[in-house]
């Protein structure tokens, strides 16, 4: 049968939220990222930088001792919580968890034993919104197993581009190019999660079946970073109680929208994932604040 999908476009900037005039930082969620590992801090700054940009009001970052400094420099707004990556220190890790509203997991998170174990707990422990995506997708892949993601009861939302799908998977690459829609509505639907199958166009499958395939974005977007900046602004939007099945279809509106207009002063050939952080406001722009 013929899969029947619908289209992301500018109509889902309804379902971003209205700023009231009488807020303050914690009105607007506080979000755990849990990212980086060592080498890899500009994922952690990427995901980090993208939440707030996209309205989060407090975002935490959980990363290896020695990105402290380098993010301090580059984020100076993200509350910073280190663990030795050597020996990481799971009660504060745990206590990260149960400060935070919605998580994201994985980008540039690496491939350690420990690594898998932070997964693990995000994915049965952690009871609000959750945004897996990159090397926290690869750990599943290397325990062999996503059984884990149909044993958890809040809402997950997944974000893997086609090479980590097809290790999730086991499809082949060609084959999921081939399929989109019907990979991602299959793989939801399969173990009751969103996922956001990233593509050339990207697709939001839901786990009742339905889909969602996406209208703006470019091929500059295909540059280092650009996932990690997704992941951030879904996790923002899910820290601002966003509910989920929008937080998902919205981040990935907004994302090819920032990369749109990104593209138009950047160009193609030399946009970069931090433009995508920059040109995000202006992807926002139309929706009012209300004055209670």
């Amino acid at each position: 049968m013929e899969l029947r999908y619908k289209r992301i476009d500018r109509s889902v900037l309804e379902s971003l939220p209205v700023r009231s005039a009488h807020s303050h930082k914690g009105t607007y969620g506080k979000l755990l990222c849990v990212a980086g590992s060592v080498g890899m801090a500009g994922a952690a700054y990427l995901c980090a930088h993208a939440a707030y940009r996209a309205g989060a009001g407090l975002v935490r970052i959980m990363t290896p001792e020695e990105n402290r400094v380098i993010l301090q420099e580059l984020l100076p707004e993200a509350i910073l919580t280190t663990f030795e990556s050597s020996h990481p220190d799971f009660a504060r890790i745990e206590e990260a968890y149960h400060w935070a509203d919605a998580a994201a997991v994985g980008p540039g998170l690496g491939r350690e034993a420990w690594a898998k174990r932070i997964v693990e707990r995000a994915l049965l422990g952690f009871p609000k919104p959750l945004v897996l995506d990159a090397d926290g997708l690869n750990a599943l892949a290397l325990m062999g197993t996503t059984g884990l993601l149909s044993q958890r009861s809040a809402p997950l939302i997944v974000t893997p581009h086609v090479g980590e799908f097809s290790r999730l998977s086991g499809a082949s690459i060609k084959e999921i190019a081939a399929d989109v829609p019907g990979y991602a509505a299959r793989f939801a639907m399969e173990h009751h999660c969103i996922c956001v199958l990233k593509d050339a166009p990207t697709a939001v499958g839901l786990p009742d079946g339905s889909v969602f395939v996406n209208t703006s974005g470019n091929n500059g977007m295909a540059t280092a970073g650009s996932g990690d900046v997704l992941t951030g602004i879904i996790a923002g939007l899910l820290g601002q109680r966003v509910e989920p099945t929008d937080a998902a279809r919205l981040g990935v509106w907004l994302h090819g929208r920032a990369g749109d207009l990104a593209a138009e002063k950047e160009g193609y050939y030399g946009l970069m994932a931090r433009h995508l952080i920059e040109y995000l406001p202006g992807a926002m722009a139309g929706k009012a604040m209300r004055d209670a």
